[in-house]
Parts: C-alpha cells; structure tokens; sequence
C-alpha cells in the first residue's frame, strides 16, 4: 500500500494544542498542532465507541475522547488511558508552504492479466 499525500488545511487553521476533524474519502482523521508546533494524525473515530475525537480534549500530546474519557497518545497511538483497549493508527504529516498534509493509505487497483 502507498500513501497519497492530501491537502489538509492551513497551518493556521489548528491552534495550538488543539485538533481538528477531516474527512477524506470515507474516512475520518484526526489532525492536531502540538505546543510546539509539530503536526499529526491519526484515525478520527476512538476505538471504544467510535465517537469523533477531534471533539475531545487536548491535554499535552494526548486527546481524551469525549464519551468515556478514553485517552490516547496522539504521536504514537498508544492507548494512555482506560476504558480503550485497542491503539489508535497514527498517519504521516507534512507541512508545505504553510499547508498540512496527511499521508492517506492509497489502495493500487490490481490489473488483471489474462
């Protein structure tokens, strides 16, 4: 599998210490903007209840999902916190000329030889 690299918005478009929501292709991510300004992502729906995480808080370089309080690292995906019990999958980030961009699992069309 490659990666499709996807504009995500402006760098200033997330404030510090915080996280947004976007969805791409049937999907939903996670993006967040550290304290000192690195960016991630990560699967956007928590792995407990599939809730939105870009609605939970922010407290360090962890997002606390808004339904049970399950906590997550948001540079690596580990879990920091019950009730989750299965990590989040982290995505690659890039900034260019002020944009934020995530590495989007893209899926080859196979070719059929007859």
């Amino acid at each position: 599998m490659q990666e499709n690299w996807t504009d995500v918005c402006s760098v200033d478009d997330i404030e510090q210490g915080g996280v947004i929501r976007f969805d791409h292709a049937g999907k939903t991510y996670a993006v967040y903007r550290s304290a000192d300004d690195r960016y991630y992502a990560t699967d956007g729906l928590c792995t407990h209840e599939r809730v939105h995480l870009a609605d939970g808080l922010v407290m360090g370089d962890e997002i606390e999902c808004p339904k049970h309080m399950g906590r997550f690292s948001y540079v690596t995906g580990r879990i920091k916190g019950p009730p989750v019990c299965v990590n989040l999958t982290t995505h690659p980030v890039k900034v260019e000329g002020g944009r934020v961009y995530i590495g989007c699992p893209l899926e080859l069309d196979k070719m059929k030889v007859e």
